[in-house]
């Protein structure tokens, strides 16, 4: 009976052909090996956000007056609905992370190089939405402390040169952060981005699958042979005990480091002092607070929003701006832009923890 069945689905599904794709793939062996987990890790992690997402979404009630009332709930009241929780916010920064490391091991690899330049371009894009993602969750408990960094943040909206208004009443539904921008971004966290999220992970795997998996230059043996790995079951293995290990991090941090609910938040309150984004905006949001109010005569703040886009534009564009300026060859520019970010990064992030 199951040959019977294995017979039928591959008669029409050619799972024989995929699984002799599968057992023929290799992966790279090399000093960089370990880096290539991390873009299973991130993986592993939005698969955990869609079904802890999920979750909530059963339970959840989007609206000033509910969204509060409905996360205290959950928490409170659904069984292991804390837990969950949890898990959720705790992948979500650890999914950042995890992409942040992928995107600078293949940076200082230069994997991005061509053919590959679409698998960097959809893989910079991921991590902008992933950004996205937790700008608007972030908002969706629709406590004190997440209301007044959406203000903060929407603000910055305003900076865009020709543009910025339409953007802040776009991003808010209005002039103020209400109900309305509860509700856009509730809508933009569950409707918007993951089909957005799906399609461009879907083309990056495409690209990877079959361009195979970059090796940085000079990772040859003295003999001219490169070393390989099977993808089943070595690799593959080695992965799926990585995300049981990363599992078990993050079960330990929701239950030792619960997720805060906070106070619900009053948009008639005066913000508390020290209010700031998550981490990973931290170093934006540290940049713009310590530029002076005019450079010549521009505003200063429109100004490091103008920068922050071109960077991230110079970011997305990368393997096509350099194989243009140095014709394919390795430039040093590029390491010492790429630890100067990285520093740059660092550096801001840690200062807007330790400066109010």
């Amino acid at each position: 009976m199951i040959d019977k069945i294995y017979s039928w689905i591959d008669k029409r599904y050619k799972i024989e052909q995929l699984l002799y794709f599968s057992k023929e793939k290799s992966v790279p062996v090399h000093h960089g090996t370990m880096w290539y987990y991390f873009g299973g890790i991130t993986l592993f992690l939005f698969i955990v956000q869609v079904m802890t997402g999920l979750f909530l979404l059963f339970y959840y009630r989007p609206g000033a007056d509910s969204s509060f009332e409905s996360v205290k709930f959950i928490i409170t009241q659904v069984k292991f609905g804390w837990l969950l929780r949890g898990i959720h916010s705790w992948s979500a920064n650890l999914m950042v992370l995890a992409a942040m490391i992928h995107m600078f091991s293949v940076f200082f690899h230069r994997s991005y190089r061509g053919p590959r330049e679409m698998t960097w371009v959809t893989g910079v894009g991921m991590l902008f939405l992933l950004m996205a993602f937790g700008f608007s969750g972030y908002l969706l408990p629709w406590n004190e402390l997440a209301f007044f960094a959406t203000k903060v943040g929407t603000d910055s909206a305003r900076q865009v040169p020709l543009i910025g208004d339409f953007l802040l009443k776009l991003m808010r539904g209005g002039s103020d952060v209400t109900g309305a921008t509860l509700s856009r971004f509730f809508g933009l966290h569950v409707s918007v981005l993951p089909p957005i999220f799906s399609f461009m992970l879907g083309l990056h795997l495409f690209f990877v699958q079959i361009q195979g998996m970059s090796e940085p230059m000079g990772s040859e043996l003295s003999h001219g042979k490169k070393r390989t790995m099977p993808f089943l079951p070595d690799f593959f293995l080695r992965d799926l005990l990585i995300w049981l290990v990363v599992l078990d991090i993050l079960i330990l941090l929701s239950v030792f480091f619960p997720w805060e609910l906070g106070v619900k938040a009053d948009p008639f309150s005066p913000a508390p002092a020290g209010i700031k984004p998550e981490w990973y905006f931290l170093f934006v949001f540290q940049s713009l607070k310590l530029l002076p109010p005019h450079i010549g005569p521009f505003e200063g703040e429109m100004l490091g929003v103008m920068a922050m886009g071109f960077g991230a534009a110079v970011l997305v564009l990368l393997p096509f701006l350099e194989r243009a300026s140095s014709k394919g060859r390795r430039t040093k520019l590029v390491d010492v832009i790429g630890v100067f970010g990285l520093a740059y990064f660092a550096v801001f992030t840690i200062l807007g923890y330790v400066i109010d």
